[in-house]
């Protein structure tokens, strides 16, 4: 899809294309990314995956993501179910909606019901956006991936905490 096209969206008589938005960190890109990605590409025309900044995860989840923003925007760019990919750089989602203009919003059913996600809908709703949930990859997780990789980083001591015995001590 070209930029004409894009500005050629809901011209009369002809079919308006949907414009989809699946913001996330997409740190550690793993298998719940990937299904997130490709039913939002089912349920839209043209697919923006929008990759927060290295800045913004880190106020968002009190930790710099561990794989650095340009390679993480490489990989989510490099998805077929993905058009275009957006670095977003503030956190208001309708701020991020008056640049790039999509009309529905993709995110993981972890949200439905929280107060985020209340807020999203609403915020969403006042300007015509839709927001769409798709279940949540419980069995694997960027944030089980991390913790995983911390305690194989943990000096095998560590691991077994005071008292231990170790091989070493014996």
């Amino acid at each position: 899809m070209t930029e004409r096209d894009l500005s050629d969206h809901g011209a009369p008589g002809r079919k308006p294309y949907r414009v989809g938005y699946a913001p996330g960190a997409y740190d550690l890109f793993h298998i719940g990314h990937l299904n997130i990605l490709r039913h939002a590409r089912s349920q839209c025309d043209y697919l923006v995956a929008g990759v927060v900044s290295d800045e913004m995860a880190e106020r968002a989840k009190g930790r710099r993501p561990m794989i650095p923003l340009v390679e993480r925007l490489e990989i989510v760019r490099s998805v077929k179910y993905v058009d275009a990919a957006f670095v977003e750089t503030v956190p208001d989602k309708v701020e991020t909606w008056r640049q790039v203009r999509f009309d529905v919003l993709f995110k993981g059913d972890d949200w439905r019901g929280t107060p985020k996600g209340d807020k999203l809908e609403a915020d969403f709703a006042a300007v015509g956006v839709d927001v769409v949930y798709f279940p949540y990859t419980v069995h694997t997780s960027s944030t089980q991936l991390r913790r995983a990789l911390d305690a194989l980083a943990q000096p095998a001591h560590a691991a077994f905490g005071d008292g231990a015995v170790t091989a070493e001590r014996r």
